[in-house]
């Protein structure tokens, strides 16, 4: 007899499933293993941002601040109604002191009356709305240690609005200050407005505060509204968007380097995370839009609910702007005229020539142009508003810009910045 050995069975496979037949079920967390490693993986990657956004936050104080981190002193702030005009006229209008030179020279200086030291104090902010690009403006101060001096520091303007003036390491930045004042000289048509005049130490925890403010501040709709939204206030030293970038490219490097060290913390790669965390800024840019989106829709509630139509119209960012055309549209002929119009801002000429609506209005979109003297007609009408080196002659009835030709016109209408002449 031969002896065989015998081998161990092959288990069976089991069937195929017959249509209809009931799948078997599959023994738990068998399905579930991946979603805890998605999860670990999320939460890393958003540790690894949040680290970078504190990296990037704690270099740019560390550029900015430009003395001691941290102080102990607080800021000081002067409002409009503590402010003097020592030259120039000015009249308080709500929480705004509104000043005009009142002599040819076009100079208008704004005072305060002040008792501080200037240790650890390092920046004077001058708070002033529509401030014409080619003025010139000076921050002004008196120290008890030469009272006789009269210090000056320049502060340039940018989009009408007046950058601060880093005092901290001016030689004359010494003693206790009796005195701060705004110099302001130039062409100004329309008045100035000024909220006040804040002192700031500029340490670390005063910079973060002044930049979130920043960040956050609110911006309400104005005549480039359907074009962007920016964020926050005009103008910022950091602004949001670019911190959350570099954090976005700092983390892709971190996880770069780590990912060498450990592979299977992060699936997705450099490239992937870098997506990831651009997706992560891009959501926290839109919440701070939408935040802003809503504070928005509460202003506008309480500005023009339960209004009719000519009160929404004045309440609104062109009010000004739709009272004049009213009375502009009641001094025209009822039938369909030509009339040009001319305005410094893109958004004023669209917006009147819509209010002028059924007559022909004609404005360049783009470009802050004036119509060439010979295209123009008698019986033409010519709407300015706001509008610089246009000049009327009213004993000649002469009508003339750019130093081009005069034409004869008549002034049927005039009102603050605002005309409306007639072609003759």
């Amino acid at each position: 007899m031969t002896e065989t050995n015998p081998q161990p069975a092959t288990p069976a496979e089991p069937p195929p499933p017959q249509p209809g037949a009931p799948v078997p079920a599959q023994a738990p967390g068998h399905a579930s293993a991946p979603a805890p490693r998605a999860r670990a993986t999320a939460l890393r990657l958003a540790a690894i941002f949040v680290a970078s956004l504190l990296v990037c936050a704690l270099a740019y104080l560390a550029v900015a601040v430009p003395g001691k981190w941290f102080t102990g002193v607080q800021p000081l702030a002067w409002g409009a109604r503590d402010l003097q005009v020592t030259r120039g006229a000015g009249r308080i209008v709500g929480d705004e002191l509104h000043v005009l030179p009142n002599d040819p020279s076009g100079i208008v200086v704004v005072s305060v009356v002040t008792k501080f030291s200037s240790l650890d104090l390092a920046q004077v902010a001058w708070i002033a709305i529509d401030v014409p690009d080619d003025v010139e403006a000076s921050a002004l101060w008196r120290s008890d240690y030469k009272p006789d001096a009269l210090n000056t520091l320049p502060l340039p303007a940018l989009t009408g609005r007046l950058l601060p003036a880093a005092v901290g390491k001016h030689a004359a930045w010494i003693g206790r200050i009796e005195g701060l004042a705004l110099a302001i000289r130039g062409p100004i048509s329309e008045p100035i407005r000024i909220r006040g005049v804040i002192v700031r130490p500029l340490d670390a925890p005063e910079i973060a505060r002044e930049r979130v403010r920043e960040w956050f501040a609110f911006e309400g709709w104005t005549g480039t509204s359907i074009n962007t939204i920016t964020g926050g206030a005009d103008l910022q030293d950091l602004p949001l968007p670019l911190l959350l970038a570099a954090a976005a490219v700092l983390a892709s490097l971190a996880v770069a380097l780590l990912r060498r060290w450990r592979p299977a913390w992060f699936p997705l790669g450099a490239l992937g995370s870098l997506a990831a965390f651009a997706l992560a800024a891009w959501l926290l840019l839109d919440l701070r839009w939408a935040w802003n989106l809503a504070r928005q829709v509460e202003q506008t509630a309480a500005t023009l609910a339960f209004r009719g139509f000519d009160e929404k119209r004045l309440a609104v960012e062109d009010g000004p702007l739709y009272a004049f055309v009213a009375k502009a549209r009641e001094a025209m002929p009822k039938e369909p005229a030509r009339v040009f119009v001319v305005a410094d801002s893109h958004y004023f000429r669209g917006r009147a020539a819509y209010h002028l609506s059924p007559h022909r209005a004609f404005f360049d979109p783009r470009v802050n142009s004036l119509p060439a003297p010979e295209s123009l007609r008698p019986g033409d009408w010519l709407l300015v508003w706001q509008r610089k080196g246009v000049q009327f002659d009213q004993s000649q009835g002469k009508l003339r810009w750019n130093n081009l030709t005069p034409v004869s016109a008549e002034l049927k209408l005039a009102g603050r910045g605002a005309a409306l002449f007639q072609i003759r």
